[in-house]
C-alpha cells in the first residue's frame, strides 16, 4: 500500500513540478513528512532519507520535462549552464548542513520556506518587474511561436549569487529550486514565462545530479522507495510539460499556494511542538 501512495505522490510531484517549473521536491518532501506521521503503515523516514529520495526523483522529472521543452525550443541552454555552475557549491553545502538537522528543526525551517514560497506565488503577479538587471547585464533576444520578441538578461555575477542561494535550499531541503528560480527569472531577469520554466527544469536536472551524488555519499537515499517514486514522477513530468503548452497554470498556482501555506504552517507547528 505504501508503494502505491509513494507512486501517486511521485506522479503528482512530476505533474506540478514540470507544469510550473518547480522540480517536484516541494510537493514530495512535505507529502512524505505528512504521510509518515499520519499513517502507521507508512514508513516514517528521516528528513535526510526524504531529501535523498526527492533529489533522485528530480533527476528524472528534470530529464523528462527538459526533453519535452527542448522539442518546443523553450530552453536557454547557456543560461541554464551558468545557473548550474552557481548552484553546485550551494547544493553541496546544503546537503552537508542537512546532515545535522533533526526532525523538529527540519520541520520548522522547511515550514518557514513553504510559507515564503506560498507568499511568493501569491504576490508574484503583483510585483513590478525590475529592468536594472537586463540593462546592466548580457541581453538575450527570444522570439516565440507567435512571433513576439522578448528581451531578457542578467549580469553573470547576479545569476551566480542567486543560484548559489537556490542551490543551498535545494541541497538542504530536497527541492528543485525552480520554486524560487522561476519567479526570480521572470521578475528580475525578465525571462518569458515558458522559457523560464524550460530553462529552470534543465537547471533542476543538472543540479539534481550533483545533489544526488552528494546525498548518496552521505547514505541518504532509500533506494527501495525510488522504485515507486521514479516511474510516477517521470510520467507525471511528461504530463505536466504537455499541459504547460496548453493551459494557463494560474488555477493550479492558486491551489498550490494554498496547499503550500497549509503544509508550511503544519510543518512549523510540528517543528515547534512535537516532542
Amino acid at each position: 500500500m505504501e508503494f502505491v501512495l509513494i507512486a501517486i505522490v511521485g506522479l503528482l510531484s512530476g505533474i506540478v513540478g514540470a507544469l510550473i517549473g518547480l522540480g517536484g521536491g516541494v510537493i514530495l518532501v512535505p507529502s512524505m513528512l505528512f504521510l509518515g506521521t499520519a499513517f502507521t503503515f507508512f514508513p516514517e523516514l528521516t528528513p535526510q532519507k526524504i531529501v535523498g529520495l526527492s533529489v533522485i526523483m528530480m533527476i528524472f522529472t528534470g530529464l523528462s520535462s527538459t526533453l519535452s521543452y527542448m522539442k518546443v525550443k523553450t530552453v536557454d541552454y547557456k543560461s541554464a549552464f551558468i545557473f548550474f555552475i552557481g548552484s553546485v557549491p550551494g547544493t553541496i553545502i546544503g546537503a552537508f548542513v542537512n546532515k545535522g538537522l533533526d526532525l523538529p528543526s527540519f520541520n520548522l525551517y522547511f515550514g518557514i520556506l513553504l510559507v515564503f514560497l506560498s507568499v511568493l506565488l501569491l504576490v508574484r503577479n503583483r510585483l513590478k518587474k525590475v529592468q536594472w538587471f537586463v540593462n546592466n547585464g548580457r541581453k538575450i533576444k527570444f522570439k516565440d511561436s507567435m512571433n513576439q520578441e522578448y528581451v531578457y538578461g542578467y549580469p553573470v555575477w547576479a545569476a551566480l549569487l542567486l543560484t548559489f542561494a537556490v542551490g543551498f535550499a535545494s541541497g538542504l531541503f530536497g527541492i528543485g529550486g525552480g520554486s524560487i528560480m522561476v519567479p526570480a527569472m521572470i521578475l528580475l531577469f525578465l525571462f518569458p514565462p515558458h522559457v523560464a520554466v524550460g530553462t529552470s527544469m534543465f537547471m533542476v536536472f543538472l543540479s539534481s545530479i550533483v545533489n544526488s551524488i552528494t546525498h548518496m555519499s552521505l547514505g541518504n537515499v532509500p533506494w527501495i522507495y525510488t522504485l515507486a517514486v521514479v516511474p510516477g514522477a517521470y510520467i507525471g513530468a511528461k504530463v505536466g510539460a504537455a499541459l504547460n503548452k496548453k493551459l494557463k497554470s494560474e488555477t493550479l498556482v492558486a491551489i498550490l499556494r494554498i496547499a503550500l501555506l497549509l503544509l508550511g504552517l503544519r510543518s512549523i507547528y510540528e517543528g515547534l511542538f512535537s516532542s
